[in-house]
């Protein structure tokens, strides 16, 4: 059986290391990525498309794999930010600011949701379809005993809740799909790395260990109208 997967985001280290990991499977895969960078010479012979992540970009390129007649049964929506050159995380509230705040949750909640949006006429015709959505232990609400870390905290708790009603109504729109909000654990990539020295040994994980495990949790799952937000190993974390 031939799979087709969908990477958007595919530029990231966790995105690459996921085409990497199909590309090796035994079960072969037809692969399409989408990424703001263009396609590196090592990913000659896959289907690479560009995009600024606008939603004028999200519907054209849908519209694009509709029109090629490609359905997907994985898909990975790997967006997120922690910092960049606009923001860190905060440790106070003084440090709040509403432009780097609005940053953090367009990147980490909304568009993520407008994926969704954008993909469910193209998802609902797949006869089996499992999405996995890049979450964040730190976006459980019941989780939070230290605090800080503002925008990205409330983001991924806001983006798990779009999430929550996004399986709501996927399962009566288009109920062979299957969502999953995937904390990865502290893996070893920009996003984590300046702040990766209090990891404790052995928590500190290789994208390629983060994509195998991901593999290996959507292989498992099935189509049950619900939302799983799940860690690495495959653990249930509270909301």
């Amino acid at each position: 059986m031939t799979h087709s997967a969908l990477i958007i985001g595919g530029g990231s280290h966790i995105g690459r290391a996921i085409i990497n990991q199909l590309l090796q499977s035994k079960q072969p895969a037809q692969i399409t990525v989408v990424s703001r960078g263009s396609q590196p010479s090592i990913y000659k012979g896959l289907a690479w498309h560009q995009s600024d992540y606008s939603e004028a970009s999200m519907a054209r390129l849908v519209n694009t794999f509709n029109e090629s007649g490609r359905y997907y049964d994985q898909v990975f929506i790997c967006h997120g930010i922690l910092h960049d050159d606009q923001v860190s995380p905060e440790k106070r509230l003084e440090d709040l600011d509403s432009d780097s705040m609005q940053h953090v949750f367009q990147v980490n909640a909304i568009t993520p949701a407008l994926w969704l949006k954008h993909l469910l006429p193209l998802l609902k015709q797949s006869a089996l379809c499992k999405v996995a959505i890049f979450s964040a232990r730190v976006g459980s609400i019941d989780d939070n005993h230290l605090g800080g870390w503002y925008s990205y905290r409330a983001s991924k708790a806001a983006l798990n809740m779009l999430l929550k009603s996004a399986a709501v109504e996927y399962a009566r729109r288009a109920p062979e799909v299957k969502l999953l909000a995937f904390h990865p654990g502290t893996a070893d990539t920009p996003l984590s790395r300046p702040f990766s020295k209090n990891v404790p040994e052995g928590k500190l994980f290789q994208p390629t260990f983060v994509a195998e495990r991901l593999l290996a949790i959507l292989d498992s799952l099935e189509p049950d109208g619900e939302l799983s937000f799940l860690d690495w190993q495959h653990e249930r974390i509270a909301w």
